[in-house]
């Protein structure tokens, strides 16, 4: 299991950036494909984008298509989400999420991963 720590978190105006780091413990970086969820007050854990290993492919949610680029550097073993024009309904606890076995497709469920980050806060304010 991986342990994954977020980072970059912060507080921004309407169509501000940022950029979050999902970096793995693990010496030896291997994972099948790396997710990042959000969570705002009163709702439920959301999934943003996801990477896979094998091909790099990439999922986004629909509400972050255009805005939000996921990638990675396997040499640092960390997972980046890019966040441009970012809105206040963006805001939340954005989580890191890995399992071994998956592959990022259509559909990415929280319940499919195993390894998750302690979460980092994004706050967008109008």
């Amino acid at each position: 299991q991986l342990q994954l720590v977020e980072s970059g978190g912060g507080s921004v105006q309407r169509g501000g950036s940022l950029r979050l780091s999902c970096a793995a413990s693990k010496f030896a970086f291997d994972y099948g494909a790396i997710a990042w969820f959000r969570q705002a007050p009163g709702k439920e854990r959301e999934a943003v984008s996801c990477i896979s290993s094998s091909d790099s492919s990439t999922y986004y949610a629909n509400s972050v298509k255009g805005r939000f680029t996921t990638s990675r550097d396997d040499a640092k073993k960390t997972v980046y989400l890019e966040m441009n024009s970012l809105k206040p309904e963006d805001t939340g606890t954005y989580y890191c999420a890995a399992d071994t076995d998956l592959y990022c497709s259509g559909t990415v469920r929280s319940t499919d991963f195993t390894s998750w980050g302690q979460g980092t806060q994004v706050t967008v304010s109008s």
